[in-house]
């Protein structure tokens, strides 16, 4: 599972020209999932996440979190975070997982997002074709990797 975080001002998400999620101050989370990741990602993560700290205290310092200054979240699918361009010009999409698989993933990992305490948490809408937009607020983004980060996998 990959998670690509960027710290936003705000964020919004449209499909054919209606809003489907949107947030102020917070974090816009791109999803990505593979055919090896289960509930165990989802949770580790969606916890990393929402404790990471990368927004800034009183001294300018990125020192608190997503939970420390009740931002909010907006979550979209991406499969695009697997693309494997090492051969040829098209990137291949062999790693990302299959929508049946993906789907119920993705809302486990708002889910988890949500039982980790995060405040208010926006979505995507799945397969669908989305138009995001955001504020970036820094710009500050950090990416993560469940085969790099996650112990025991």
């Amino acid at each position: 599972m990959r998670l690509l975080i960027q710290r936003v001002e705000s964020a919004q998400v449209e499909v054919e020209g209606r809003t489907v999620g949107s947030i102020g101050r917070g974090l816009l989370i791109l999803l990505g999932i593979t055919g090896e990741d289960g509930e165990a990602e989802c949770e580790y993560l969606a916890e990393k996440a929402a404790n990471l700290r990368i927004f800034t205290d009183s001294e300018d310092k990125m020192n608190l979190s997503l939970l420390d200054t009740g931002g909010e979240a907006l979550v979209v699918s991406q499969f695009t975070l697997y693309g494997d361009c090492r051969k040829g010009r098209r990137p291949a999409f062999i790693a990302a997982a299959r929508p049946e698989q993906a789907e119920p993933l993705y809302r486990c990992f708002v889910q988890c997002l949500e039982r980790a305490g995060v405040s208010r948490t926006a979505t995507g809408e799945f397969g669908a074709h989305m138009r995001v937009s955001l504020v970036n607020d820094g710009p500050v983004t950090i990416w993560m990797d469940t085969a790099e980060i996650m112990p025991n996998r």
